[in-house]
Formats: structure tokens, sequence, C-alpha cells
């Protein structure tokens, strides 16, 4: 199975003991020249800045898979290469953020992160047009660079010297898009003129430099101390809970501690809560155990950091339970259903689940962009 977002004990595990220095780049002038690189691309190769020599003009974009604004900017990004690849104009991505650094509630807007598989997955899946890089491992680009915010366009003339620096155009929302400077300064260098309008201030996201690590500790550390609880219901709770009117969209795993794959699995679904449980997501997790093992379900659960609404289900029918549940549910465990507000079943799945998917259909209802 491909999993991607990684448990919290791995998570600490990877970033225990590592000394961060902090990092506070500086934004490359204008009229600079442009930092040379050699950087792993999601097509297998690396790339450097010699690769480009034959593009008059050439276009960095410093962008990040997570953030929901370089989302915004994904179809945009791709018109540019498409538009000048035969003009002149070459256009290279390069994701400048340390995966290590970002916590998992600012994936809400995402179903992936920042890591170079992750970015193999995004670029095949959304057809990228353009080199698509990444610096995670170092940031030693992006600080010679500088940018501030993903996404953050830098222009080059044939020459290397930085002609422009900052935003792609003037709103994320592309039906408010009023003036493309990007555009424009792409145009006037292929035209031989001057840049009129060099430097724009980018908005979107923050760069999540190494230093930032500390924050995804801290966020574990918050997380572990939340309380945990479990309480009984019965064949009408459930009923009540899988007809959904709490407005929010909300996942219902049945799992129970004598299931081994319902144990692996909880670890994902605990990440999949604290990336969406901010936004109109919620989890809830009924336990298949008799009543009489609820400490021992308690116990599980707060091994797990299983901090969302839980229930054991008391009822000794369990064929009613599984109708009551779903009627397409075959019955065996783990089952993971998704509802939307007023009941519509918008996924369900018998066994393990992939976390891929499971994200992509709560993003893909929720929304990627906040505009």
């Amino acid at each position: 199975m491909n999993r991607i977002i990684l448990t919290g004990a791995l998570f600490l595990t990877l970033i225990a003991g590592v000394a961060m220095a902090a990092q506070a780049p500086v934004m490359l002038d204008i009229g600079a020249n442009a930092p040379d690189f050699d950087l792993p691309g999601v097509d297998g190769k690396n790339y450097k800045l010699a690769d480009f020599a034959d593009s008059s003009v050439l276009v960095v974009i410093f962008t990040a898979n997570h953030c929901p604004t370089a989302q915004a900017y994904e179809d945009r990004i791709k018109q540019i290469a498409g538009d000048y690849k035969d003009k002149g104009a070459a256009v290279v991505a390069i994701s400048c953020n340390d995966p290590l650094a970002v916590r998992l509630d600012e994936l809400g807007y995402s179903d992936m992160g920042d890591t170079l598989e992750e970015m193999k997955i995004r670029a095949t899946e959304r057809k990228f047009n353009f080199p698509y890089l990444y610096d995670g491992k170092t940031q030693g680009v992006s600080i010679a660079y500088g940018p501030v915010a993903t996404p953050h366009v830098f222009i080059f003339n044939k020459e290397r010297k930085l002609q422009y620096t900052g935003a792609i155009d003037n709103n994320e929302d592309p039906n408010k898009v009023k003036k493309s400077v990007a555009r424009d300064a792409i145009e006037a260098l292929l035209a031989g003129q001057e840049v009129t309008v060099k430097k724009v201030k980018p908005f979107g996201c923050s760069v999540k430099w190494a230093d930032k690590r500390s924050t995804v500790q801290k966020g574990f550390a918050d997380w572990a101390k939340e309380p945990v609880s479990v309480n009984e219901i019965d064949i009408n709770g459930v009923r009540e809970i899988m007809k959904n009117n709490s407005g929010k969209l909300r996942l219902v795993n049945v799992w129970a501690t004598w299931c081994g794959p319902c144990v692996i699995e909880m670890p994902e679904l605990v990440n999949i809560n604290r990336m969406y449980r901010a936004r109109a997501f919620e989890m809830v997790t009924i336990s298949a155990d008799n009543p009489d093992k609820k400490n021992d379900v308690l116990a599980f659960l707060k091994d797990k950091q299983v901090s969302c609404t839980n229930y054991v289900i008391k009822n000794d029918d369990r064929p009613a339970f599984v109708d009551t549940v779903d009627k397409s549910w075959q019955g065996a465990i783990p089952y993971t259903i998704i509802i939307k507000p007023g009941g519509e079943v918008l996924y369900r799945h018998e066994g393990v689940i992939e976390p891929l998917e499971v994200k992509k259909a709560i993003v893909g209802y929720l929304g990627r962009y906040y505009f």
C-alpha cells in the first residue's frame, strides 16, 4: 500500500536529535545572477541551470504540493509553460519546503505533503508540462534564491540576470485576476524590452524551512495530551450517526482490538483526523468489541491518541448492526465509510484503507482552496 503520511512515532523518530539552524534567506536582488542548481526531478532526472541555456527567458517558480495557494496556481503555471515553450521561455518549478517541517494540521487543503514521492504523484495526476524539482532535502537552492511564499516566481533574461521577482498575478482566485505581472515580464523580455514592473510581493503559504521542524514536534506533543474517551452506543444511536445531521463531512470507522488490520490502520486514521478536523470534518470510531471490554478499548484508543468521538457497540445483534451502518457492508472489519451531511455516502471501504484514496475523497468534497 502507498503510505504517504508518516505516523507520529516515525515522524518523531526521524526528527529526534537533529539540530536545526534557523534560516533567514535573503531574496535575490534584481540584476543578480541566477544561482546554479543540481536537483532531482519527478521524472527521475537531475536538472542543472545549464540545462535551460537554450532558452532566452528562464522562469523559476518556487512552489509546494500542500499549499492551497500553490495548488490554485498549478493550471496557470501549466498555461505559462505551454504558451511560451516554443517562444523561447522555459519554466521550472522547485519544491522548496522541508517535508519534515510541515505539520499535519497544515495539510488540511491537500491530499499530499511535500516529499519527492508525493511530488511525483501530483505531477502525474496534474500532467505537469514543466520540470518539477525537489529541494526539500537541504533547501540549499531555495536559500540561495530566497523565496518568501509559495508560489514565488523569479524571471531571468538570456544572461540569467534577475529581471522580475514576486507574484504570478494579482489574485489566487483565477476568476479575479486582472493583471498577470509574470506574463508581462516574460513578454517584455522576449520582445527585447525592459521589464517595467520588477517586483510584486508574492502571496501564499510561508516556506517551511528546516528550523520549523520544532513546530512539528510541538504539534505531536500537544496532540498526545488531548483527552480520549469512549462511550457505549446502541443501534438507534448508530442510526443517528449514519444520518449525519452534523453539517460536517463524517468519517466512521468500525474496528476492534482483536482485529489485526484495524490496529494497523488506526494511526493513519488519526493522521487523517488531525489533517482535516479544523475544517468541516469529523471522525467517529465504533468498536465492535463486547461492552465488557470497554476498558481495553479505551486503553487502546489512548495508546493511539484517538482523540475523536469513540463508541463501543452494546448491541448483540451483529447483522442488524452491520445493516444499520451500511447495507452495502458485507460485515468484515475494519470498515470505513465517509458520509456527507444529510447521509449520502461519499466513500466506503471494507478492509485496511488506502490513505491516499481516503484523503482524496475528503479533499474532493471539502475543496482545495480557501477562496
